[in-house]
């Protein structure tokens, strides 16, 4: 780590068997480096480019050679690569921050303690997200880490979009709906305002399409209400995620079938959605180049549960303005957009086939006709860039740049 020179910030995204970083100036502004580490347990591969020159660096290692916290490592040591800086704080994306955590917090033994009984909300996120802030306290103590929740920005929901109609003593206990993918969702937010300005402070439905998706409804840039809720595995269906299920289902399977709660974990959170639908794969790239009519199965699933979901949310809102479409899928794939644009032709969606075909490169995003009753537009997220602002309002640092 580089002791000398003006201060960065580092961000660290970490997953069940990757991390992405990335390296800011100190007002989380300015990205100078980025890369991600993948395939930790299996296929170790470390890749990192150099934000001004474009340069790329790789590495790997034997599968048995790299665990979370030797990953952690060697993101530090890519960091240190970046000449005449000093690292100066480190921002984590932590899926779950539960009742309390409503913003981005400085991370103390208290905070990890609290995070860490968070881990039955999210057991396929919460233990990956903490652990490469427990490897770096170990190893740098006085180092700043600031923890950034996906479920901050839905503490703007009203209450009723909250509750599950199970007693209410549940509720005081915790169980209530969350809602993920908050960081994606802020980004967005901020830059509509930047982009339309007219949208965003109107009725917006943000669409994020990826391997994991949810759709989140937005009024004046704040949070109404989103289709996942006490887990990230609730809403639409994803790439190897079931979405939303009747709890009957669950039921019977445990009854049934024989199946025990991890085997239903395992079902539910790994071998359904895309993946589960298709046999083939839960990669859209791929079920889009397959001839198999179980590839195609699965991707008019996926629209369909987009499109009813829109529906769900348009209600909430009483009416939309705009849909916005980010995310790996949502901001590559023009086949999904066009499908759940017709899908949602009732609404005054009116597509315009070219703009869509290259995401709105020309048009400011948009991806809609000029007479279109709902906007609709490709904006790219950037959670990364969100949780190093969050990371330098926390401490500081951005006022001071």
């Amino acid at each position: 780590m580089q002791q000398s020179g003006p201060d960065c910030l580092a961000v660290i995204n970490a997953g069940s068997s990757s991390i992405k970083f990335a390296l800011y100036d100190a007002a989380g502004r300015d990205r100078r480096l980025h890369g991600q580490v993948e395939g930790i347990g299996t296929n170790p591969h470390l890749a990192w480019v150099m934000g001004d020159s474009g340069e790329r660096f790789e590495r790997r290692w034997a599968a048995d050679e790299l665990d979370h916290d030797s990953a952690t490592r060697e993101v530090f040591a890519a960091a240190a690569t970046m000449p005449g800086v000093r690292l100066s704080a480190v921002g984590h994306r932590v899926v779950h921050g539960g009742i309390f955590h409503c913003g981005p917090v400085r991370v103390d033994d208290r905070v990890l303690a609290d995070l860490a009984g968070l881990i039955p909300l999210a057991p396929l996120h919460q233990p990956h997200n903490l652990a490469p802030i427990k490897a770096i306290a170990a190893r740098y103590p006085d180092l700043p880490q600031v923890a950034c929740f996906d479920t901050a920005f839905h503490q703007t929901q009203p209450a009723i979009a909250q509750t599950f109609a199970l007693p209410r003593a549940y509720f005081a206990k915790g169980i209530r709906r969350y809602g993920f993918h908050g960081h994606s969702y802020a980004y967005i937010a901020q830059r509509l305002h930047q982009v339309a300005p007219g949208l965003a402070r109107g009725r917006v439905i943000v669409a994020h399409l990826g391997n994991g998706a949810s759709l989140c409804a937005m009024r004046d840039g704040h949070s109404v209400a989103s289709t996942m809720g006490f887990t990230a595995v609730d809403g639409l269906m994803m790439g190897t995620r079931c979405g939303a299920i009747d709890p009957g289902v669950i039921l019977y399977l445990m009854d049934e079938e024989g199946l025990d709660s991890r085997t239903v974990a395992d079902l539910l959170y790994r071998r359904s959605g895309l993946l589960g639908i298709s046999g083939i794969s839960s990669d859209m790239r791929t079920l889009r180049a397959s001839s198999a009519p179980e590839a195609a199965e699965a991707v008019a699933l996926f629209e369909y549960r987009v499109v009813r979901e829109i529906g769900s949310l348009a209600a909430t809102l009483g009416g939309v303005d705009a849909i916005v479409f980010t995310a790996g899928i949502g901001e590559n794939d023009s086949a999904t957009r066009a499908a759940v644009m017709a899908g949602c032709a009732w609404l005054g969606v009116v597509a315009d086939a070219g703009r869509n075909s290259n995401a709105g490169k020309e048009t400011g995003g948009r991806i809609t006709a000029d007479g279109s009753a709902v906007a609709g537009l490709v904006i790219p997220t950037d959670e990364e860039g969100m949780i190093a602002r969050h990371t330098a309002d926390v401490l500081g640092t951005a006022a001071k740049a």
